[in-house]
């Protein structure tokens, strides 16, 4: 998996690397049980600091993504990503709020950001091979 940061992005790096090994959980590039670098290792690779990897790992680990493992070092969940439970959708209503308010503010249509969602959900859907 290609790991692409954006040093200049108002997003912080540690979550830029979160979300696109999430990215990569979803396409399928990162299988569950396979093993990810360890902090120093991907912190030396993409030239950041290990804190900030550690950081991603922590909240990936937290959300159900990867495990942590003295002896196997870093790994997509076995069992795979856990399924959306009403607390995944709450917090997904939470984070989709501001974004849909913005929409309505800069006269995006309903349709227009559907039509939006939809194309960037099938990019993941394609990506893996999967229908609709």
């Amino acid at each position: 998996m290609y790991i692409n940061l954006d040093l200049e992005a108002t997003e912080p790096i540690y979550t830029q690397l979160k979300n696109q090994i999430i990215a990569g959980i979803a396409r399928k590039e990162i299988l569950p049980g396979e093993g990810l670098p360890s902090v120093r290792s991907l912190a030396a690779d993409i030239g950041i600091n290990l804190h900030t990897v550690n950081k991603a790992y922590q909240q990936l680990k937290q959300e159900g993504f990867i495990l942590i493992h003295r002896q196997k070092g870093v790994v997509v969940h076995p069992d795979g990503v856990p399924k959306a439970d009403s607390d995944h959708i709450k917090q997904l209503k939470h984070i989709l709020h501001p974004l849909i308010a913005e929409s309505v503010c800069r006269d995006i249509s309903e349709k227009e950001f559907i039509q939006l969602c939809k194309g960037l959900y099938r990019e993941f859907q394609e990506e893996e091979g999967g229908e609709e």
